[in-house]
């Protein structure tokens, strides 16, 4: 399967907000149509963060969580990969209570602690439509994202109890050292699968560079064959760093989680349409969307 791809897709994340796009859905129904219409355009992974079906707020609401997740595992055989990332002041437990009670083949899994800045976003949220748009992207200029040994450690534990495979999102060169303590105390099983999160306001910058640097430490710390990896970038450059990464031997990520727009100044109407792109980029250069079972097969996920 050498020019096999797995393309991943966040659906929605938890950095945009509904006022920065028309097309930008948040009710559970549709946030799971979402993720399957993504599916039926190549996608063989689909990351799903909660939203509050009334206001679109963020939520870590499993009741929400449920119904996405069910809707998606009736109508298609994706990946699902669930947020552990949950919020100010929550608990391991509390943020990754996900995965027992879903046990997801894949969960995100935070490899550190970064400064997570999207107070930019404010200047365009003038006229939000709701009250808590603006004060939540503002209050990220005095926000720490902690993801300490203690937590990444107890994250570890309750993944490996339930089956899950951590997907390793990986925001800076430090956190591959983590990674290795991690593999080296036992709590992680190669091959690891570690997602490059890139363009994000206090984590590594968003261009070819870092790419190469991120690679080539993972490489030189980890060894070949001991990890997968897949990129993903904030913005504009999401589309030239996941057709990098399909020349190192990497897979993609898109999603309006990290990119509301199809090419300059045109919004995408849903993630579907940025999938459907990675997908003709990938058929340009001769490589083809890996399908779920050959997700499931290159990632090296334990049988249900």
């Amino acid at each position: 399967m050498s020019n096999k791809r797995i393309i991943s897709c966040a659906i929605t994340g938890s950095i945009h907000t509904p006022s920065l796009s028309p097309y930008f859905v948040w009710k559970p129904q549709d946030l799971a149509q979402q993720a399957i219409d993504a599916a039926e355009a190549g996608a063989a992974s689909v990351h799903i963060h909660a939203r509050n079906p009334e206001n679109g707020a963020p939520s870590a609401d499993l009741a929400v969580f449920r119904e996405i997740i069910e809707t998606i595992r009736a109508k298609s055989d994706v990946l699902i990969c669930i947020t552990t990332g949950g919020g100010v002041g929550m608990t391991v437990e509390q943020r990754a209570a996900v995965v027992p009670e879903f046990k997801p083949e894949l969960s995100s899994m935070n490899c550190g602690s970064i400064n997570f800045g999207i107070f930019p976003l404010a200047k365009a949220l003038a006229a939000a439509q709701f009250e808590w748009e603006k004060p939540y992207v503002e209050s990220s200029k005095n926000y720490i994202f902690a993801n300490t040994f203690e937590a990444m450690e107890g994250m570890c534990r309750i993944m490996r109890e339930n089956g899950t495979k951590p997907e390793l999102e990986i925001y800076d060169v430090g956190h591959l050292y983590n990674v290795k303590y991690l593999m080296e105390k036992g709590l992680l099983e190669p091959p690891v699968f570690l997602q490059f999160v890139t363009g994000i306001l206090g984590g590594i910058g968003g261009n070819i560079y870092e790419l190469m640097n991120l690679h080539q430490t993972a490489e030189r710390l980890l060894g070949r064959g001991q990890y997968n990896w897949s990129v993903l970038s904030a913005g504009r450059m999401e589309y030239p760093m996941c057709t990098t990464a399909l020349f190192l031997g990497g897979h993609v990520r898109v999603g309006m989680e990290d990119n509301l727009y199809l090419s300059k100044g045109v919004l995408c109407k849903s993630n579907a349409e940025l999938v459907e792109k990675m997908a003709r980029i990938m058929g340009e250069f001769g490589y083809e969307p890996a399908t779920p079972a050959e997700a499931r097969e290159l990632l090296k996920l334990r049988a249900k």
